[in-house]
């Protein structure tokens, strides 16, 4: 069984973070609910408390269980955890009336501390948090202070337990991979061995013991995800798996073709089905923004049905789904509200009678280009930006008409070859053309012109929860918006656009 990290969610925006940062250190980590905690085994090495938005003082502050946990497993308390545990057994946290919050330094360290171990004097760490604590518990030792917090980090005596006041996730905590090093590897003794390659065993002998000889039914997009899981599918089972791969009409220039001739080229059983004009004729006239994801998701299931049915006896249904979206839908406050429907969640009506299998649903998204590439996919597909689920339909905002498509599928034909001429499409996370729906005035010869308007978007990210736009070269930037303008009749206008998420999403829709 593959040993583990426990992590319990309390809310905080830098969870999956934590989660992140943990596997960097080639461990296995899963995050639960903290009023969801798992049985407890002994592949569970340790557990750590996330921060939270809330204060420990609040009447409705999360409350855990820690009765099996504390005392008898390695424990690290994250900022609201350390709260949590000075909070609750026997020490004192307040308002503060100081500043904590921002960057901050270590004036003082332990560094006999086996969490303090090769942490630098003044190293520098990132605080959040309005409370402060003000009393630690009697049986507490410091073991790190900032010149304003003096309980910076301390231990329960006699117990593997743990409280950090800082985030040693972010990417402002300098020696935070280190202290989580510490806790992770030479505290609670797990061996990194959680990799690309065992991850790529594990999961094909777990697939071909679940599967059997059952076939398996799996809906390609032409992205990472879902091509990962494609492969690791047809290694496991191999002439058992089916793969359909749909055009919708919203896809990019060319994709339809190009990216079935590469799958064709992998050895997998694939099925192309066009089916633009039936995405099209449903989405006549529809100009909202979730009533078209719903469209474009109904259709889908429609087409993909029709097809699963040509092939005899199929038990399975393969989903390309990623261990954030298991997180979100299993968060500490419930499925978040909605901010768009997700294309790989929900929506399989129940007449489809089939199983879901989701290789991946451990994985965040870097982690499966490693495995990927360790699978030995072509790097042009492990290296595709993000694309959404409902294509280029969330791209043209207001209504969608062919020709629409078309002026968009040329202008993003130019925006993306160009980045990649110029060397510049790896270091964007995701890119794309947004059509909008209004016009402005150009001159082009002698004549006035009443044309489209088009949106250039580049962000730069690491999970796409958050992002930040790209600063571009302006000779870059003014060369894609000549070739846009000269040669897509229709468009005599292109913007960038600059806004990060928050409080901006990636998509405009």
């Amino acid at each position: 069984m593959q040993e583990k990290i426990l992590i319990l969610d309390f809310g905080s925006q830098y969870t999956q973070l934590i989660a992140r940062r943990v596997r960097e250190l080639n461990v296995y980590c899963e995050i639960h609910p903290f009023n969801k905690i798992p049985t407890l085994d002994d592949t569970i090495k340790g557990v750590i408390l996330s921060g939270s938005p809330y204060s420990v003082r609040d009447k409705d502050a999360p409350v855990p269980d820690l009765s099996q946990i504390k005392g008898q497993l390695s424990l690290l308390g994250v900022c609201y955890g350390a709260q949590f545990l000075a909070h609750h057994f026997g020490g004192e946290v307040l308002p503060s009336n100081k500043r904590e919050y921002g960057r901050a330094n270590l004036a003082f360290i332990d560094h006999q501390n086996p969490l303090m171990v090769d942490m630098d004097d003044n190293t520098q760490v990132w605080m959040s948090h309005g409370d402060t604590i003000e009393h630690l518990p009697a049986n507490c030792q410091v073991i790190a202070s900032t010149f304003d917090v003096q309980y910076g980090a301390f231990q329960v005596e006699n117990e593997q337990t743990w409280g950090i006041q800082f985030h040693p996730e972010v990417y402002h905590s300098s020696q935070g991979k280190t202290l989580l090093k510490n806790f992770v590897v030479d505290i609670c003794g797990c061996k990194q061995d959680w990799t690309p390659d065992s991850f790529i065993e594990t999961t094909v002998a777990n697939l071909q013991s679940k599967l059997g000889q059952d076939k398996v039914v799996l809906g390609l997009s032409g992205g990472v995800d879902s091509s990962v899981a494609a492969i690791l599918l047809h290694k496991a089972i191999g002439k058992n798996l089916t793969c359909i791969f749909v055009d919708n009409g919203l896809l990019r220039k060319n994709e339809f073709e190009t990216v079935l001739d590469s799958y064709q080229h992998m050895g997998l059983n694939v099925i192309g089905v066009d089916a633009k004009e039936r995405f099209l004729s449903a989405l006549a006239g529809i100009k909202e923004p979730e009533a078209k994801r719903k469209v474009i998701g109904r259709v889908f299931i429609e087409v993909f049905d029709d097809e699963a049915h040509k092939i005899q006896d199929v038990k399975w249904l393969a989903q390309g789904t990623i261990y954030p979206d298991v997180i979100e839908s299993v968060s500490v406050n419930g499925p978040s509200a909605t901010i768009k429907s997700h294309h790989n969640v929900g929506g399989l009506p129940d007449y489809m009678k089939l199983k879901i299998v989701e290789p991946l649903n451990l994985l965040f998204k870097d982690e499966v280009r490693r495995v990927g590439r360790s699978l030995g996919i072509d790097d042009n597909l492990i290296s595709r930006h993000p694309f959404p689920g409902p294509g280029l339909g969330i791209r043209i905002l207001g209504d969608i008409t062919p020709e629409k498509v078309r002026l968009l599928q040329e202008a993003d034909h130019i925006f993306i070859k160009g980045l990649k001429d110029n060397d510049l499409y790896n270091q964007v996370w995701q890119a794309g053309v947004m059509l909008l729906p209004v016009q402005s005035v150009g001159v082009m010869g002698d004549e006035r012109t009443y044309e489209n308007v088009v949106a250039l978007r580049a962000v730069s990210s690491t999970d796409g929860m958050t992002a930040d736009w790209c600063h571009l070269p302006y000779e870059f930037l003014a060369k894609v918006s000549n070739d846009i303008i000269n040669q897509v009749r229709g468009i005599n206008r292109v913007v960038y656009d600059i806004s990060s998420k928050p409080p901006a999403t990636i998509e405009w829709e």
